[in-house]
């Protein structure tokens, strides 16, 4: 790995600070909320928070990669403040919040300028957060340059109420199999997408697992013709 990745000398995160948007307050550590939490933590009270930008200079080749970014976008006559809604450095890792409509614009200019050069992108991963009013859904993107040996995030979010992104699939065909996977648990819609179709989970399933307002069991299970009861009818606590 090259030691332009390893912005921490140490193996331990550093810690986050106190700044940044609080959408959520989550009691206990499960979600348990009707006395069947055993786990001891059920008196846990945590905010949740999600990261304020970050302040320049952002820190080693951080900042070069937002430079050559911003100019490289007004040279195509797009405002950097436009198309970036902020940018957050946090754990070592530097992340730009895109708008959703300029995502293929800014995928294609990491990959395509000699300065930046990000060739892969490893995949797509939905976020659903409920606090976040107006932007539940997120997609998270992980861009690697290979000519240059750094790894950046790129995340784009929409409403519950249009869940719509633009498919990169044009820019990254890898996506492909990813964008079906995050449209299949999550709802996003990829615009553009040559085949959106459900990958994992039946064509007519009804809902998206792996949003946080998805109900926990209910839903019996056929295994090898054996019919195995619901999660929340399996056991119960006293």
């Amino acid at each position: 790995m090259s030691d332009e990745l390893n912005t921490n000398s140490g193996q331990v995160p550093a810690p986050r600070d106190d700044s940044g948007e609080v959408i959520g307050v989550r009691k206990g550590m499960f979600g348990a909320d009707n006395g069947g939490d055993t786990s001891g933590y059920g008196g846990l009270v945590r905010t949740v928070t999600l990261p304020g930008p970050t302040s320049r200079p952002y820190g080693g080749w951080f900042d070069e990669v937002a430079d050559e970014l911003e100019g490289a976008l007004e040279e195509q006559d797009l405002l950097p403040g436009s198309a970036i809604e902020k940018t957050v450095v946090d754990r070592g890792e530097i992340t730009f919040f895109i708008a959703r409509e300029h995502l293929v614009q800014v995928a294609r200019t990491l990959r395509d300028d000699p300065a930046l050069r990000f060739e892969l992108c490893t995949g797509v991963s939905g976020v659903h957060y409920l606090g976040d009013k107006g932007r539940e859904l997120h997609a998270v993107y992980h861009l690697r340059s290979l000519t240059h040996g750094r790894l950046i995030r790129l995340e784009v979010s929409a409403p519950d109420s249009d869940p719509h992104i633009p498919s990169l699939v044009a820019v990254y065909p890898t996506n492909d199999w990813h964008e079906r996977e995050t449209y299949d648990f999550f709802g996003l819609i990829f615009d553009g997408h040559p085949a959106l179709t459900r990958i994992m989970m039946p064509d007519d399933w009804q809902g998206f697992p792996q949003r946080k307002d998805y109900p926990l069991g209910g839903i019996a299970v056929e295994y090898k013709g054996a019919q195995i009861p619901a999660p929340d009818q399996r056991r119960s606590y006293s």
